[in-house]
């Protein structure tokens, strides 16, 4: 079900739900959606990393963007999803598996429905922010996956079992 916010230069969004809110990611840096797989823990990772998982052969680092974003712990259930996403640092691309509650929706949103994140009584840091939309009468929580992780995270996986490069 793809729901549309009407502009002349829209732009699409993956939309999903942790701890109850709707966050979106744009959907040219969604490469697929997986239901929960089995994962392989790593030693030695961020506490935000739980695992990763055989992706057609190649290894995929997978975040729990609950712990990412110190949100309560929460058993994975018959919604939980992996979003496969593509990010990059320093030139290279990465592909990394975020856990979430439940994917939502394909939604549209033109500029217009678009607004800067606030920066007070944010949860959130502001660098992971692209803005708050408005789709159907409900906030949207916007990210950013260049900002999504730090180098220093890349780096660790870089460390690890060869993740994905695209």
């Amino acid at each position: 079900m793809e729901r549309t916010v009407d502009s002349a230069e829209s732009t699409p969004y993956l939309s999903f739900k942790l701890d109850g809110e709707v966050f979106a990611l744009p959907i040219a840096r969604v490469r697929e959606v997986l239901e929960w797989p089995r994962l392989t823990r790593l030693p030695k990772t961020p506490p935000f990393m739980v695992g990763v998982i055989n992706l057609r052969g190649g290894v995929v680092p997978v975040v729990d963007l609950r712990r990412k974003f110190d949100l309560p712990a929460r058993e994975a259930t018959v919604d939980s999803s992996i979003i496969i996403i593509e990010a990059s640092h320093g030139g290279k691309a990465f592909v990394i598996g975020a856990l979430v509650d439940a994917v939502k929706a394909v939604i549209r949103l033109g500029a217009e429905a678009v607004e800067k994140a606030p920066h007070v009584g944010m949860r959130l840091s502001g660098a992971f922010l692209r803005g708050i939309g408005r789709c159907g009468g409900e906030f949207v929580i916007l990210l950013e996956p260049e900002r999504l992780f730090s180098l220093e995270e890349m780096q660790v996986w870089e460390d690890s079992p060869a993740p994905v490069v695209a």
